[in-house]
């Protein structure tokens, strides 16, 4: 599936004392990207709610930290989206500073619905995370 990109400069505000990234940024960060490519896909978070009746909640994820981002980095975060349900997307996020690699996050996402409970996906977002993810 074709990836979605995000950029992300380092400021002063993310980083730490010695001007490394402080590790609950990069979640920060990947959770921005995942908002934006949503947003690609002809929805925001808070229209989905409103419209469609549901929103993504983190179900579980997992991240890899193989190299700190400094302060005045500029970094990509690729977001792929490696399956998708009714209930909830599996995606792929990788956080690089050029050709390397820093983070890599395993994130899989809910659809909740207005109770908070879980509910099935509208086949309208999914065909649009779908075209937006495999175009």
């Amino acid at each position: 599936m074709k990836p979605h990109i995000f950029p992300v400069r380092i400021y002063y505000e993310d980083t730490d004392a010695a001007g490394i990234v402080y590790y609950a940024n990069y979640l920060k960060f990947a959770e921005r990207a995942r908002t934006e490519a949503l947003r690609l896909c002809g929805f925001d978070q808070s229209e989905l709610m409103k419209v469609q009746g549901i929103g993504f909640v983190v179900r579980k994820c997992t991240c890899d930290f193989l190299k700190p981002a400094m302060l005045d980095d500029l970094l990509t975060i690729e977001t792929r989206l490696e399956d998708i349900s009714r209930v909830s997307m599996h995606m792929r996020q990788t956080i690089r500073r050029g050709n390397e690699t820093l983070v890599t996050l395993e994130v899989k996402l809910a659809v909740i619905g207005k109770s908070r409970k879980p509910v099935r996906m509208p086949e309208e977002v999914r065909k649009a995370m779908l075209g937006v993810f495999k175009g």
